[in-house]
C-alpha cells in the first residue's frame, strides 16, 4: 500500500525519480516552497520568519491566547481571527465556565475584530474548510489537526503562543523544512474510505519519524479519482505521522468544491513544477489500500481489518497488556480478548464524528452500508456527528439522516468531544471504533488512576457501518454489497449568514470583554538568573509522553480558561504525585544547604522524559508546568515541534540528554545559564546531586534571537512587555 524512499527524489513526468543529490534549484519548484517562499519575511529562504494569512482557535484555547495577548499589549486583530466553539460546547462541567468563554470570545470577536462560530454550527477545521481556506494562503491554528492541505491552504497547527505571535505583528520562525513527494497512484476499491488510507499512511511513516516536521506534497494522477471530502479526509489525518503541514495540487475537483461553498475566487491552480525536487518521497497505491483498524492506543498501531480479524487474540492481547500497565498495581483490570465471541469481535459502541469522520460522503456511505437493517444488539450503540449545520441540512435533504435514525443511529450536532473524550466515554473495559483523530490512550475519558479504564479503535466510517450492521461485530465494509454512489451535497449558507458573528477588521474598541469567574489571569513569571537550579520532580520512562498524558483532555478542557486550577490537573494520569512535587519546589525554601547562591540563580522544578510532546497542539502541556513552578524539560528528544516551541514561548528549557537515568529528589546545577543562553551555546555542564555527586553536559538545539530573549525574560508575555 505504502512505500517509502529515503532519499531525494524528482518529480518528472509524472513519476518520481531518485536523485543523486540535493539539488537546490529545483526544490524551488515544488509547491510547498513557493508558498512558504511567498510568506516569508526574513529575506532567507533558510531561515523564514513567516506572516500567516489567517488564524483560527476553538473555545478551549482562544481564551488563553487572547488573555496572552492582552497582557503583551493587544489592541485589535491584525488579521482574520476566526473563533470556534466546538470542544466546550456541551457545557457539561463546571457550571456555568464553558458558555462564560463562549461570550467572552464573543465580546472578543467585537472588540479586536474578529469572526465567532457560535457552539454546535461547526467544528472548526469543516468550517475553515468550507468558508475561509484559499489556494496558496497559509493559516495557522491553535489545534494539532490544522490541516486545509487538500484545499490548497498550507496549515500549520501549534500552540497558542504561536498565534498570540501572530496577534502582536510577529512571525512563526522556522527553518526551512524538508519536503516529501506523496505520490498518490490507482483507484480505490469499493468499502474503502479515507481513513483506512490514512491510517495505512501514518502506520508506514510515525514510528521511524519518517516526516517528522517535514511538508508533505500530495501529487500524482491518483488524486483525481478521489472526491474532496476524501482528500480533506486524508490530510487531516497528516498531523499524526508528526509532519509539520501538508499541501495537494489542485484542479477542477477543487475548484468546484470554492464554487459550491460561494467562494470561485479563492481556488487556484497549484502544481509542481515538472521536475521538481523533493527531500523523500512516499508513494501511495490506492488500488491496494484494504479497510484498517488502529488498535489502542495509537494511530500507527494500525492493521488491515483483514489481517486483524486472523489473529485476534494475539493482537488483542498485546493491545490489553499494554492498558493493564495505565492502571494502578491492584485497581482494577483491562480485558479486550473477552471481546472475541463464537470467532467474531465485538465492540460496543460505534462513532463517526469531527473533522475526520463527520463529513457529508462519509455519513452518505454508512447510510448506504446500513441500509434497512437495523442495529439490533442492543450491547452496541451508533453515534454520528454532522461536521457542520450545512453537512447536516445536506444529509437531511438527501435522506440519510431519516434512513440513519430509523436504524437506531443517534444523530448529534457538530462537535469535536468524541475526539478528546468529553462525549461517548464507552463503559470500563469497553471497545469503541471511531472514525475520529485519535486512540491515544485515556483519550476517551478513561481515569487510570481510579481504575477507570476502556479504549478506542480507529476505523472508517464504511467499516463503521458494516460493524454496526452485524450487531457489533467488527466487520470490513469491503466483505459487504451496497451502492457506494452517494446523492449529490448542496452547501445552504444561510446558516452562517443568520448565525456566524463576522466582524473581520470591524473591531470596536469601546467594547468591553465579558469575563465569566472561571476566567483568570496568567500568574507572574521570574526572568531567569545567572544560574540555574532544578529538582527533578517526575521521571516519565515511556518511549514517547503525549501532550494528553502531560495534562488530560476531556473534563479538564473547561478549566483551561484559568491557568491554576488547569494547573491541578498537570500529569493526574501519568504521575498523580507531580503536582504535590512541583508546588513543593515553588512554594518551599530555596536549598541553602546545597551551597548556591539563592540571590542570582533560578530555583525551579524539571521534568524529565524520555520523548514528550506528541499529539495535540495544546500549549497547556508546557504552560501547566510553568504555573507549577517548572522551568526546563530534560528529553532525549521532543516529540513535535510545536510541543518544544510551547516550552520555549512560557520560558522554559528544553534541554537534551542522551539518558533519562535521573531520579525523583535529584538536584541539577547548570552555573552562568544566562550567560551560555546569550552566547548561543549548545552545551551545558551540570552538576546532578542525587545519591551521588556526577558531571553531564546537557544539549539544546540552537533557539533564535527572539527565542532565547523569551526564556532570559521568563515567557512571551514578559518578552512582550519589554
Amino acid at each position: 500500500m505504502i512505500k517509502l524512499i529515503n532519499k531525494g527524489v524528482y518529480f518528472k513526468d509524472g513519476k518520481l525519480v531518485k536523485a543523486a543529490a540535493k539539488d537546490e534549484q529545483k526544490a524551488k519548484g515544488s509547491i510547498a516552497y513557493k508558498i512558504l517562499s511567498a510568506h516569508n519575511l526574513s529575506g532567507n529562504d533558510k531561515k523564514l520568519n513567516i506572516k500567516f494569512d489567517e488564524i483560527t482557535s476553538h473555545d478551549i484555547t482562544y481564551v488563553g491566547i487572547i488573555q496572552t495577548a492582552k497582557a503583551s499589549g493587544l489592541t485589535e486583530f491584525p488579521l482574520p481571527y476566526t473563533l470556534t466553539n466546538c470542544h466546550n460546547s456541551l457545557c457539561a462541567v463546571g457550571g456555568t465556565i464553558n458558555e462564560d468563554d463562549h461570550v467572552f470570545g464573543l465580546s472578543a470577536a467585537k472588540k479586536y475584530g474578529g469572526a465567532f462560530v457560535p457552539p454546535h454550527l461547526a467544528v472548526i477545521h469543516q468550517y475553515m474548510r468550507e468558508m475561509r481556506a484559499s489556494c496558496g494562503s497559509m493559516i495557522l491554528g491553535s489545534d494539532s489537526h490544522t490541516r486545509y492541505g487538500a484545499l490548497g491552504t498550507m496549515a500549520v497547527g501549534e500552540g497558542g503562543p504561536e498565534l498570540v505571535k501572530q496577534l502582536l505583528n510577529k512571525t512563526y520562525d522556522v527553518d526551512m523544512p524538508e519536503i516529501v513527494a506523496v505520490h498518490v497512484k490507482g483507484r480505490l476499491r469499493k468499502g474503502v474510505g479515507p481513513h483506512d488510507v490514512a491510517l495505512a499512511l501514518v502506520k508506514a511513516t510515525f514510528k521511524s519519524g519518517f516526516v517528522k516536521n517535514k511538508v508533505l506534497e500530495f501529487i500524482g494522477d491518483g488524486i483525481k479519482t478521489l472526491s474532496m471530502d476524501f482528500r480533506n479526509g486524508i490530510d487531516v489525518m497528516t498531523t499524526e505521522t508528526t509532519c509539520l503541514s501538508s499541501i495537494w495540487t489542485t484542479d477542477d475537483k477543487t475548484k468546484e468544491y470554492f464554487v459550491q461553498h460561494g467562494r470561485e475566487a479563492a481556488y487556484k491552480k497549484l502544481e509542481p513544477e515538472n521536475g521538481a525536487y523533493y527531500d523523500k518521497g512516499i508513494v501511495i497505491n490506492l488500488s491496494k489500500v484494504e479497510p484498517m483498524i488502529a488498535l489502542p492506543f495509537h494511530p500507527s498501531n494500525a492493521y488491515t481489518i483483514r489481517d486483524f480479524l486472523s489473529r485476534p487474540y494475539e493482537l488483542l492481547k498485546a493491545a490489553e497488556e499494554a492498558g493493564q500497565k495505565l492502571l494502578p498495581e491492584g485497581k482494577g483490570e483491562f480485558k479486550l480478548t473477552d471481546k472475541i465471541k463464537d470467532g467474531k469481535v465485538f465492540v460496543e459502541q460505534g462513532v463517526i464524528a469531527g473533522c475526520a469522520g463527520g463529513m457529508y460522503e462519509n455519513i452518505a456511505e454508512a447510510s448506504n452500508i446500513l441500509g434497512d437493517a437495523p442495529i439490533s444488539n442492543n450491547d452496541f450503540t451508533l453515534d454520528v456527528y454532522p461536521s457542520s449545520q450545512p453537512v447536516y441540512k445536506g444529509l437531511v435533504e438527501s435522506g440519510y439522516i431519516s434512513k440513519l435514525m430509523d436504524n437506531g443511529a443517534v444523530i448529534k450536532t457538530a462537535f469535536c468531544g468524541p475526539c478528546f473524550g468529553a462525549g461517548d466515554v464507552p463503559q470500563n473495559n469497553g471497545l469503541s471504533i471511531r472514525h475520529t483523530t485519535r486512540n491515544f490512550e485515556s483519550r476517551e475519558g478513561s481515569k487510570p488512576a481510579n481504575g477507570q479504564l476502556s479504549a478506542v479503535a480507529l476505523m472508517d466510517a464504511r467499516s463503521i457501518a458494516a460493524t454496526a450492521k452485524n450487531g457489533g461485530a467488527i466487520t470490513s465494509a469491503m466483505d459487504e454489497e451496497y451502492k457506494n454512489k452517494v446523492k449529490k451535497y448542496r452547501f445552504e449558507n444561510k446558516i452562517y449568514k443568520a448565525r456566524v458573528f463576522n466582524g473581520v477588521g470591524k473591531g470596536e474598541k469601546e467594547e468591553n470583554l465579558v469575563y465569566g469567574p472561571n476566567i483568570a489571569d496568567w500568574p507572574k513569571m521570574e526572568a531567569l538568573k545567572d544560574n540555574l537550579l532544578l529538582k527533578v520532580v517526575s521521571v516519565l520512562t515511556d518511549p514517547v509522553t503525549t501532550t494528553d498524558e502531560l495534562i488530560p483532555s476531556g473534563e479538564t478542557s473547561s478549566y483551561r480558561s484559568n491557568p491554576l486550577k488547569l494547573a491541578e490537573f498537570a500529569l493526574s494520569r501519568k504521575d498523580p504525585a507531580y503536582v504535590g512535587r512541583a508546588k513543593a519546589v515553588r512554594d518551599g525554601e530555596f536549598p541553602k544547604e546545597l551551597g548556591f547562591s539563592e540571590e542570582n540563580t533560578t530555583y525551579g522544578s524539571v521534568v524529565c522524559a524520555v520523548k514528550p510532546g506528541d499529539g495535540s497542539a495544546r500549549e497547556q502541556a508546557a504552560s501547566c508546568q510553568r504555573v507549577l513552578g517548572g522551568v526546563a524539560n530534560i528529553a532525549k528528544e521532543y516529540a513535535t515541534k510545536r510541543y518544544r516551541s510551547n516550552l520555549i514561548n512560557w520560558g522554559m528549557l528544553p534541554l537534551l540528554f542522551d539518558k533519562n537515568d535521573f531520579t525523583v529528589g535529584d538536584y541539577i546545577y547548570i552555573e552562568d545559564i544566562k550567560k551560555a543562553i546569550e552566547s548561543g551555546a549548545k552545551e551545558f555542564k551540570a552538576l546532578v546531586l542525587g545519591d551521588k555527586k556526577r558531571e553531564i553536559t546537557l544539549k539544546m538545539d540552537a533557539l533564535t534571537d527572539s527565542e532565547k530573549e523569551i526564556i532570559l525574560k521568563g515567557c512571551l508575555i514578559n518578552y512582550y512587555k519589554k
